[in-house]
């Protein structure tokens, strides 16, 4: 079973139906539902989908959207050890350099997912579009 981190826009293409990239969002996001593959999501995920949610809905609303991502991911934890690597490494996108290193300490994450895989391009992990991921998943079986 693959273990995907899943980055911040590709969970607001879901929550938010953003077009074109909401249907493989929610094809990743019924994987994880599913058991079929594990998703991983970081407390500054988190705290980035809850502030841009935010925005368009009240805290209850909020709050249960993501509780119900909570039921069907799991949380990198991150310490001084994740963000010292972070700030020293190099990443142009800072919070996307907390993603990595995080899921690099975790040690099991297969593969990123995010429409931005240019800002990963330092990465150890290799990093997929969902659409892409989606299509080599399909080519696979």
């Amino acid at each position: 079973m693959d273990k995907v981190l899943i980055d911040t826009d590709v969970i607001l293409d879901f929550f938010f139906d953003r077009q074109p990239f909401a249907e493989y969002a929610a094809q990743v996001m019924g994987l994880c539902e599913a058991g079929k593959i594990k998703g991983y999501a970081s407390p500054v995920i988190y705290s980035n989908v809850y502030y841009l949610l935010r925005q368009t809905a009240s805290h209850e609303k909020v709050i249960d959207k993501l509780k119900q991502l909570l039921m069907i991911t799991d949380v990198l934890l991150m310490d001084k050890e994740v963000v010292s690597e972070a700030l020293n490494s190099g990443f142009k996108d800072f919070e996307d350099s907390l993603q990595n290193f995080a899921a690099m300490k975790h040690g099991e994450i297969d593969v990123i997912l995010t429409r931005n895989v240019k800002d990963f391009s330092k990465s150890e992990i290799g990093v997929l579009t969902p659409e892409s991921y989606i299509k080599s998943i399909i080519a696979n079986t």
